[in-house]
C-alpha cells in the first residue's frame, strides 16, 4: 500500500499569517481571525484560530456553547471576565493575563474579553473542539446552558 492510501500518511497543511479568514462568527469589541477549520484544511473536531481586542474595549458577553476553548495569551494583558457561582452568590471575578498565560473556558460559560490597555491591542491563539466557531451573544454573563443533570 502505498503511503497516498494507507490512511496515515496524509499531508500536513499550513496557514500563513495573510490566509487567516474573518470570515467567522463575531462578537462585537473583537476580531476574530479563523486560521485552523474545516473550510480552511478539512479538519472535523478543531477549529483554531487568533481574536484581537482593540485598546480600551470590552467585548460582548458571550459563550461557546458545547465547545471547550483553550486560550494562548500572545501579546498584551487582556482580562476575561466571567460569573463565579461557586460559593452561591454570584460574584464577577477577572482573570488578568500576560502573554504566555494560557485560559481554559469550559463549555456554555458566559464569559467578555476586555482590553484595558489604552494604547495596544491584546492578541490570543484561540483552539476549540468543535470545528466549527461557535458564538452565541448573550445580554448579560448569567447562565444561560444546558441544565445540569441531577
Amino acid at each position: 500500500m502505498t503511503a497516498a492510501h494507507d490512511g496515515f500518511h496524509r499531508q500536513l497543511y499550513q496557514v500563513a499569517q495573510s490566509a487567516l479568514s474573518g470570515q467567522t462568527a463575531q462578537t462585537s469589541g473583537m476580531k476574530r481571525l479563523e486560521a485552523i477549520s474545516g473550510s480552511s484544511v478539512g479538519s472535523k473536531d478543531l477549529w483554531m484560530g487568533q481574536t484581537h481586542v482593540a485598546p480600551s474595549t470590552a467585548s460582548a458577553n458571550h459563550h461557546h456553547g458545547i465547545s471547550e476553548t483553550g486560550i494562548y495569551v500572545v501579546s498584551g494583558h487582556p482580562e476575561f471576565v466571567f460569573l463565579d457561582e461557586s460559593l452561591g452568590e454570584p460574584v464577577e471575578r477577572r482573570l488578568r493575563t500576560s502573554p504566555g498565560d494560557y485560559v481554559y473556558v469550559p463549555p456554555w460559560v458566559p464569559h467578555r474579553e476586555e482590553n484595558p490597555d489604552p494604547d495596544d491591542e491584546a492578541i490570543v491563539v484561540i483552539a476549540r473542539t468543535t470545528q466549527e466557531a461557535i458564538v452565541v451573544n448573550l445580554p448579560s454573563l448569567t447562565w444561560t446552558g444546558p441544565a445540569e443533570a441531577s
